[in-house]
Formats: structure tokens, C-alpha cells, sequence
């Protein structure tokens, strides 16, 4: 692996906290994704930290509710880098590909809210477009859902099909201990 691989963040924002979402899996989604972004600052290497935004006034992603703010544990420093999204790509509407190329960052590990939303989205196009792309499974959560017909489906089963549909093709599935083990050796 790339040793100055950007950490992109996707969408560590407050907004999630609200009891709207339902039912919630990995709970320890944002401590891993704060161990891991410790140790991209020791080392000195890219962090991004991707904000959805809604011009709905009544969404809790508007940048007026205090939803829009990213979560403490994973709030960003004066070097790392900000980009808003509208989508659940981060990649549509941003420089975030002109970013990583022009860094020549060709490696991106991923990792944010939610599994089947952003972070899949994301995950995809950055496979698409080419880049060694890292999802990290345990930095990453889901919510509960129904389908199209009423059928509830808990959020570790939408967490784990996510991310099987993500393997292989368009990224390497670590956890946390994974990835960092990688990147320390």
C-alpha cells in the first residue's frame, strides 16, 4: 500500500445522531475512524474531510442546523482539507478528484457515514476513476431500513451486504486493526 494514501472522511456529521435514523450498527464507528485519523497525523499525510450540506432549511444537513457540524472526535484541523457535497458522491460537484491527482495521491482509504449511502457511493466512483481505494469496515456504519415492500432490514445486515457488494471489485475491505497494521509495517 501507498504509505501517503489520503484518509477521506465522509459525513462524520452530527446530523447522525438523531434518533430520524433508527437503529444503528457499529457504534465504535467514529473511535476507529479517530484512531485512524491519529495516526495519518503523526505521519503527516492527507486527510479530507467530506460535509453534506442540504439547501433545505428543514434538513438536518442544512448548514444553519446543528446537524451540518462535523462530530468532535473526528473534527478536522487548520491543514486538513474540507470539501462540501450535495450528493452522495464525494466525487460529483467537488475538486476532490482533481485534488488527489494533482497530490498525486493514487491511494484513498475511506472511511465515514453511512455504509450503504456516501460511503458506497464514494467507494464506487473511486474504483471507478482508478484509485487503490481502502474501505475500512469497522469505521463505517449503517441504519436500519425498509424495502419497497415494508421488509425491515436491520443495520448490521445493510452494513455487511454494503460491503460485500463493495469487495474485490471496488475495494479492499480492511478494519481498522488491518489497515493499520498495514500501513506500520
Amino acid at each position: 500500500m501507498e504509505k501517503n494514501g489520503a484518509l477521506i472522511i465522509v459525513d462524520v456529521q452530527k446530523a447522525f445522531d438523531d434518533k430520524k435514523w433508527g437503529e444503528r450498527n457499529n457504534l465504535n464507528a467514529e473511535e476507529n475512524i479517530s484512531k485512524i485519523l491519529h495516526l495519518w497525523r503523526e505521519k503527516g499525510w492527507t486527510v479530507i474531510h467530506i460535509r453534506h450540506t442540504s439547501d433545505n432549511p428543514n434538513s438536518l444537513f442544512h448548514p444553519n442546523h446543528k446537524g451540518f457540524a462535523i462530530k468532535e472526535i473526528v473534527k478536522p484541523n487548520n491543514e486538513e482539507m474540507i470539501i462540501t457535497k450535495k450528493v452522495n458522491s464525494s466525487f460529483i460537484g467537488t475538486n476532490l478528484e482533481e485534488f488527489l491527482r494533482q497530490n498525486d495521491l493514487s491511494t484513498v482509504v475511506i472511511t465515514g457515514l453511512t455504509t450503504p449511502h456516501c460511503v458506497s457511493t464514494t467507494t464506487r466512483m473511486s474504483g471507478n476513476l482508478g484509485f487503490v481505494t481502502y474501505l475500512i469496515s469497522d469505521a463505517t456504519a449503517a441504519f436500519g431500513v425498509k424495502d419497497q415492500n415494508g421488509t425491515y432490514y436491520d443495520a448490521e445486515t445493510i452494513h455487511n451486504i454494503s460491503l460485500a457488494t463493495l469487495h474485490s471489485e471496488f475495494a479492499k475491505i480492511h478494519t481498522t486493526e488491518q489497515l493499520i497494521n498495514e500501513f506500520i509495517k
